[in-house]
């Protein structure tokens, strides 16, 4: 329940000028201090983003709160993000609910990864103009914890956002926005709903993210890089921009059915993906696995007893072994793939560095070293750190799990590896506690293998020495 105080909360225009008097606000104009007064569009607002109990609602600059208020009403737990301490220390003050957390700190300086380690993540906020772009760029990062974003924006901005081709407002941004998510202009919002009131007016947009296998397969660096040099200078056209990775424009333009002429606006988001994949053609479907790869199969004491095709293998759900590697940077992160969308197990799910199957005549030291080769190009030292028995849980394999640490680039391999990342270590235990779905079985307990290996040697470390009397030697206890 709402406390007394935020349950009367619905602040006039002149109870506004008198609470930021009384606290010490000035609006900054540097910090997009422009505070929503309209309670019925406040809360029109919260309703689009369709909050319900079961939802981790994150709100970007709240103000006073007229949005925490209707946020908190629907059930939700919300986490505040409040950059100027005062209005934080008052937002504390006005609500006293047990599901609200008001972090004092930047927006900018916020990791959205640590979101992941909850089921049901929305975002919502009033963004300040002069930091939208990167502020969205931040939360729309992929992968992303969040099924849902509602912002009220500048309207240029929210136009640019919806934008289709062919018009003055679709460009680079808008293409780099849609590659992942859906992007729904709602209403504009006039300036006068604000204090103080804005130069411009507003408007509200929904963004939700888009299937993995909506959009065909891509080298997403390279689509990128076209992009932005395509719309790096509007009026040229494509041919005379893109000359260093087109030979033959003409016979380009005809395979993408585009003008040759034609300039990057008038290029459809599937058109751009297309463009990249025949400049760089992406890997074939069936290209990470041999059906016909002949696998060791063992019994229950992994000892061999034969050896028998992938597709039988993994049909009957035969005995057999794999490999786990962790692959960590310098700071202690663990690099995660997402499996193809090729794979014929587990395709999209999020898995270790780098993993695979022992094959005939291999063991699983030389497997390790191999499987590091082919899915990340490189070879590091690897060290054996935990062991798993066969079962349901590890997809009938034996695992033996590895970890490494990298100085230089990855190469991932596309024919295997969908994208990558590196995670903190913390970050990927919530996650695969709240989301256990996003993750390929073998993975989750390969993981818990070894936060379990890490704890027990951390207690070790710290365990105090005793000294014996008998023999005047200090000993672990």
């Amino acid at each position: 329940m709402l406390s007394r105080a935020a349950q009367t909360a619905g602040m006039k225009l002149s109870e506004i000028r008198e609470t930021l008097k009384e606290i010490g606000v000035s609006p900054a104009k540097a910090l997009g201090q422009n505070f929503l007064h309209d309670q019925n569009l406040a809360r029109w607002i919260v309703d689009q983003a369709q909050i319900t109990a079961e939802d981790y609602v994150v709100e970007i600059g709240p103000g006073l709160g007229a949005l925490t208020r209707f946020l908190l009403e629907k059930g939700a737990h919300v986490l505040a993000i409040e950059k100027d301490a005062r209005l934080a220390k008052f937002l504390r003050s006005r609500f006293g609910d047990k599901r609200l957390e008001i972090v004092n700190t930047d927006a900018l300086k916020f990791d959205p990864r640590v979101l992941f380690a909850y089921r049901c993540v929305k975002v919502i906020g009033n963004l300040p103009y002069n930091i939208s772009s990167p502020l969205l760029l931040k939360f729309l990062e992929h992968p992303s914890p969040i099924s849902l974003c509602l912002f009220t924006l500048q309207k240029e901005m929210a136009t640019r956002l919806s934008a289709l081709p062919c018009t003055h407002d679709y460009g680079a941004l808008t293409l780099r926005v849609q590659l992942h998510h859906r992007v729904k202009y709602l209403r504009s919002v006039p300036a006068t709903v604000f204090l103080p009131r804005p130069d411009v007016d507003s408007a509200v947009v929904r963004l939700e993210p888009r299937d993995p296998i909506e959009l065909p397969e891509h080298d997403y660096e390279l689509l990128l890089k076209l992009i932005r040099i395509g719309f790096s200078q509007r009026r040229k056209q494509l041919r005379k921009l893109l000359r260093e990775y087109a030979l033959d424009w003409n016979a380009l333009a005809s395979c993408l059915n585009i003008d040759p002429n034609a300039r990057a606006e008038e290029l459809s988001l599937l058109q751009w993906i297309s463009l990249a994949n025949c400049i760089a053609p992406p890997p074939c479907q069936g290209m990470g696995f041999t059906p016909n790869e002949q696998f060791p199969v063992v019994d229950e004491n992994d000892e061999v007893q034969g050896y028998a095709a992938r597709s039988e293998v993994h049909g009957n759900n035969l005995r057999h072994r794999a490999v786990h590697v962790l692959i960590f940077n310098q700071v202690g992160d663990v690099y995660l793939q997402q499996r193809s969308r090729w794979k014929d197990r587990h395709p999209l799910k999020w898995d270790s560095s780098a993993a695979g199957h022992v094959t005939a005549g291999e063991n699983y030291d030389e497997t390790a070293r191999r499987e590091l080769k082919e899915e990340l190009g490189v070879d590091v030292l690897l060290e054996r750190i935990f062991r798993l028995t066969a079962s349901s849980r590890t997809d009938h394999e034996f695992i033996w799990g590895y970890r490494g640490v990298i100085l230089g680039d990855l190469v991932p391999n596309r024919c295997e590896i969908e994208r990558g990342v590196f995670f903190a270590p913390g970050e990927i235990d919530g996650w695969t506690s709240a989301r256990p779905d996003d993750f390929a079985p073998g993975f989750l307990e390969c993981w818990k293998a070894y936060r379990r290996k890490m704890n027990s040697e951390r207690e070790q470390s710290i365990r105090p020495e005793t000294f014996s009397a008998a023999n005047g030697a200090a000993s672990t206890a």
